[in-house]
C-alpha cells in the first residue's frame, strides 16, 4: 500500500511540473501586445530669477515683527514682568487621584505613539509603571505617583523622567524633565 501511495504521489507531482513548465505566464513579456503609449510630460511652469534681500545679523531679533500677545497693546510687556515661560502649567489643574490614573494610556511624546500601563501595584516611588513600544525617554518609565495635581513618571533610578498635569477629561499634558512635550490620553 505505501508503494502505491507513493507512486500516485510521485506521478501528480511530475504531472504538475510538466503542466507549469507549458504555462504561458513563463513567456517573454514583451510578446504579449503591443508596448502602452508614451505618457505626456508634466507641465512646466516659468522660472524667475531675481535677487534675494540681505540676511539679517544673527542674534538680532526685531520686536515689532511679532504680534502682540492677545489683550496686549502692542510693544508693550505684561506689567508684573513675568514671562509665558515662567507660568506654572498646575496652578489650575485639578486635583487627582491614584485611581483616576490606574489603567492603560495612549502615550503622544516627539510625535510619535505608544501605551503605558499605570497598575496600582506599588513599586518604586510610587506605583509600578509599563511602558509599551515607547520612544525614549518614556521607554524608561518604571513607576509613577500622584502629588495634588501632577502626575509624575519616573525612571529605575528614581529620577523624574516627565511631570504630567490633568488637562480635564481623560488627558494629562506635560513635558519631560528634558522639555519634550508629552501627552496621556485614553
Amino acid at each position: 500500500m505505501g508503494f502505491r501511495t507513493t507512486g500516485v504521489l510521485a506521478t501528480t507531482f511530475i504531472a504538475l511540473a510538466l503542466a507549469g513548465c507549458q504555462s504561458e505566464r513563463f513567456s517573454r513579456l514583451d510578446s504579449s501586445g503591443p508596448a502602452p503609449a508614451p505618457l505626456s510630460p508634466a507641465p512646466a511652469g516659468t522660472v524667475t530669477s531675481g535677487q534675494l534681500p540681505p540676511p539679517g545679523q544673527p542674534g538680532v531679533t526685531d520686536p515689532s515683527q511679532f504680534p502682540a500677545a492677545p489683550g496686549a497693546q502692542p510693544g508693550q510687556l505684561p506689567s508684573d514682568g513675568t514671562q509665558m515661560a515662567a507660568v506654572d502649567p498646575g496652578a489650575n489643574a485639578p486635583e487627582i487621584t491614584t485611581g483616576s490614573v490606574a489603567g492603560v494610556w495612549n502615550a503622544s511624546v516627539s510625535g510619535q505613539s505608544c501605551r503605558i500601563a499605570t497598575p496600582q501595584t506599588r513599586f518604586g516611588q510610587g506605583y509600578r509603571a509599563g511602558p509599551l513600544r515607547c520612544p525614549a525617554p518614556l521607554d524608561g518609565v518604571k513607576s509613577w505617583n500622584v502629588s495634588g495635581s501632577q502626575l509624575a513618571l519616573y525612571n529605575d533610578n528614581g529620577e523624574v523622567l516627565a511631570r504630567l498635569y490633568s488637562s480635564g477629561g481623560e488627558r494629562f499634558d506635560g513635558q519631560t524633565s528634558t522639555g519634550v512635550p508629552v501627552s496621556l490620553s485614553r
